[in-house]
């Protein structure tokens, strides 16, 4: 449950950070306070806790160049996803907020709904969209501070050739949680297909061995 009401906070904060002309350094460095090393998404959650953490206080959002408006739109939609699935009994879990699992798990729910929606890192430093091959780069306002193999992204800007919003994630759950869209036999040429070549080839040398173990 918490990773499925995280998935719909992020998507109704992703345009949190207001930018004034004036004042665009003071917002990158408030919106560096919040940053998370795996991307644009992450950094947006780690907003919303500081805003629940602070008692949903709006001097808080003010003094980091934060709108209210989305982040209170967040949380209510979450108190009416909490409704609903107590009104049908579905169980209220979430990993543990300081397990190491808690983000990695985040992120793998998150690939489940933006399977679609990646682009990978090539050997000539060029980003292509899976499956379209579109050449791309990360917005320069990501939150990354390396160049991820494998990224997901919100939105495509097509005349600019710019992917926003982005988070990285790992290959090998591609394979695990979307084999059916990246199936190969249908795939293009590419260095992506090579990639995942290997990264299937390897899930299965995995169970084998889990096989002749038992």
């Amino acid at each position: 449950m918490g990773l499925f009401c995280d998935n719909q906070i992020l998507s109704l904060v992703s345009n949190c950070f207001v930018r004034p002309r004036e004042a665009q350094k003071a917002v990158d460095e408030a919106k560096a306070r919040f940053g998370h090393i795996d991307g644009d998404h992450l950094t947006l959650l780690n907003v919303y806790h500081a805003y629940k953490q602070n008692n949903e206080d709006s001097s808080l959002c003010y003094k980091s160049f934060v709108n209210h408006r989305p982040l209170k739109a967040a949380d209510n939609v979450r108190q009416q996803l909490v409704r609903i699935m107590t009104r049908f009994n579905l169980t209220l879990c979430s990993t543990d907020f300081n397990s190491r699992d808690y983000y990695v798990n985040i992120r793998k729910a998150m690939l489940a709904g933006y399977y679609m929606k990646v682009a990978h890192l090539e050997r000539t430093g060029h980003c292509l969209t899976v499956k379209d091959n579109h050449v791309v780069h990360l917005h320069p306002s990501n939150s990354l501070d390396h160049k991820p193999k494998w990224v997901i992204y919100d939105e495509y800007v097509l005349s600019r050739n710019f992917i926003s919003m982005v988070t990285d994630i790992r290959g090998e759950w591609l394979v695990d949680i979307a084999p059916h869209y990246y199936d190969l036999d249908n795939f293009p040429n590419c260095e992506a297909k090579r990639v995942l070549e290997k990264l299937y080839r390897k899930r299965e040398r995995e169970k084998e061995k889990s096989k002749n173990r038992k």
